[in-house]
């Protein structure tokens, strides 16, 4: 039964990473998962049997989510965008609390006052100054893209890692959002009609890209995990500081002008649900 859930966190995590201004890491702090998880990545050398035995579950989560959910997550925002993006705010809402929890018997200190402030201003200022519409169509192979999905990738790795912080909003800013998400898509209609050579040509963008992801999660978790060993209680405000601002980085963008009663309705409800799934998961 706890494989089964640590799958359903999988899945949630992966859909948060393909959600603009949504983060997977935020969504694993919000379900109580996060220290197990970066802790578990880096000891994978150290430890690695009940390492891979940890991240498994999530693993296979994440892919559902990521290639699986790709097709739906793009269904929704198309068709119901509001109601979807409230779902995730819900989400990320709910799982506050447990943040909360991992430091309300601390005494509160400047130090903690500055990575709180300092966080909330990286995102605040990421979303209102960064954003441009510069969508790129499709990208060419070469040695200079194999680099260049080496890189997106390893940004992207901070979705998944740093709470808060979004890497499919930066892929958004870069202009390179639409392509990975259309690629992957590619990648799995064309792996299911077992159409090869369309799966060759999407993997062309993929491997490299999922090669920086790799790298970046290592990367990231290791500063992440020495932060959290050193700085315990600033990193955790930090962490609340990218939670607490990063729904301003989701709803921004949203096109409320002219919401329907309906629409309303069925936003406070999705909202409902997500906040409520959160709060379960992080039990």
């Amino acid at each position: 039964m706890d494989f089964i859930k640590d799958v359903l966190r999988g899945v949630l995590i992966g859909v948060a990473n393909v959600i603009p201004g949504v983060s997977g890491g935020t969504i694993a702090v919000s379900m109580g998962i996060y220290d197990k998880v970066v802790s578990a990545i880096n000891n994978l050398r150290k430890d690695f049997k009940n390492s891979v035995m940890t991240l498994l579950p999530y693993v296979i989560g994440i892919v559902v989510g990521v290639l699986g959910l790709a097709f739906l997550i793009e269904m929704l925002f198309e068709k119901f965008q509001i109601p979807t993006v409230m779902a995730f705010l819900g989400l990320i809402l709910g799982g506050l609390p447990a943040i909360i929890k991992k430091v309300e018997n601390e005494k509160f200190k400047v130090t903690h006052l500055i990575s709180f402030v300092l966080l909330v201003s990286l995102i605040l200022f990421t979303t209102f100054f960064t954003a441009g519409d510069n969508a790129v169509t499709e990208i060419s192979f070469g040695v200079g893209s194999i680099l260049l999905m080496f890189v997106l990738g390893f940004i992207s790795a901070g979705t998944m890692v740093v709470p808060g912080v979004s890497g499919s909003m930066v892929l958004m800013m870069l202009g390179y959002y639409e392509v990975i998400i259309q690629t992957i898509n590619q990648f799995v209609k064309s792996l299911l009609a077992f159409h090869m050579a369309e799966v060759l040509t999407a993997m062309k963008i993929l491997v490299p890209f999922g090669i920086g992801v790799l790298v970046g999660i290592f990367v990231i978790a290791k500063i992440i995990e020495f932060l959290l060993r050193k700085y315990p209680n600033a990193t955790y405000w930090g962490i609340i500081g990218l939670v607490v601002a990063s729904p301003v980085a989701i709803l921004l963008p949203v096109p409320f002008a002219g919401i329907t009663l309906g629409t309303a309705i069925a936003s406070v409800i999705t909202f409902a649900v997500g906040f409520f799934a959160a709060m379960k998961l992080s039990e």
